[in-house]
């Protein structure tokens, strides 16, 4: 059994008949390209590009039928509802909080949700992160699951950030928490709040600050929120750590690339640790040669 019960997310629901185009306007990802089974990883965003809060919007179908639920932080859903509803104007949508009657489950590891289960949707990040469920409260409170920490160490093993542990949100730009690489951010899409400065480290190449998996020696690991560092000079942060051996890491690319040509060991509490490249990820990575972002 591979499920989890993810009870730090919320569900925002968005109804009414211009629900797509008013997401549209506001979000990173192609919400035309959003259809019942095929959901969205996007983010909303301030002007100057950084992250409000990330989420997985997904269409509903049956007796929801064309309504768009937004999977997100539980803790951010309140004042992410506000902001969402300040933005409405005259668009014909309904904007409601529903984390109080319902939740998210994840199922993994060839593991799946019943059918009629509530909104199943893939998740459109990395097929091994499998389909996540939302569903009524009471039939989440029936259903027997795995701890959450099992979750947690899979999404780390495949290298994946999550808001909250890995990144503050209202620091971060989307390419510093690889939304670029996971699917959340349409390059080829209109106007969205932000999207100057997104656009820009895009085609520029700006994006030196990244989140990356990292090893420890056998039996170690570090605390996370420490920093990272080399010869002395700050080099990141340590995010969600797995104990004994496996973590992620903000850093600084180019100074680790530095630190490792000057022959200088990469430390976190004192630990050594080394990066290794997420399958997924097709930027320069410390240690290989260099190649263009695809």
């Amino acid at each position: 059994m591979a499920k989890a019960f993810l009870s730090d997310r919320g569900i925002i629901r968005i109804a009414g008949e211009d629900a797509r185009t008013f997401l549209q306007g506001l979000l990173t990802a192609d919400m035309n390209r959003l259809s019942v089974g095929a959901p969205a990883f996007a983010a909303l965003l301030t002007p100057q590009g950084k992250i409000i809060a990330d989420m997985i919007v997904a269409e509903a179908d049956g007796e929801w039928g064309g309504d768009l639920f937004l999977d997100v932080p539980r803790a951010l859903a309140p004042d992410l509802t506000k902001r969402l509803t300040l933005y409405k104007l005259r668009a014909k949508v309904t904007i409601e909080d529903l984390s109080n009657t319902g939740g998210v489950a994840v199922f993994y590891d060839g593991d799946e949700p019943p059918d009629e289960a509530g909104v199943a949707y893939p998740d459109p990040r990395l097929p091994a992160l499998g389909t996540r469920l939302i569903a009524e409260a009471e039939w989440l409170r029936n259903e027997t699951f795995d701890g959450a920490e099992k979750w947690q160490a899979h999404r780390i093993r495949l290298g994946v950030p999550e808001g909250g542990k890995d990144f503050i949100y209202g620091e971060v730009f989307p390419h510093e928490t690889d939304m670029d690489q996971l699917n959340g951010i349409a390059f080829d899409k209109g106007c969205y709040v932000g999207q100057e400065v997104v656009s820009r480290m895009q085609h520029r190449g700006t994006a030196r600050t990244r989140i990356v998996p990292v090893i420890y020696p056998e039996g170690f690991s570090a605390l996370e929120g420490l920093d990272v560092t080399a010869g002395g000079k700050v080099l990141g942060k340590t995010g969600s750590q797995i104990p004994g051996g496996t973590g992620l890491a903000m850093l600084r690319l180019d100074r680790v690339a530095d630190a490792l040509d000057a022959g200088e060991r990469v430390l976190a509490g004192g630990i050594p640790l080394q990066l290794r490249k997420p399958d997924w990820a097709r930027f320069p990575f410390p240690g290989e040669a260099s190649k263009p972002d695809a």
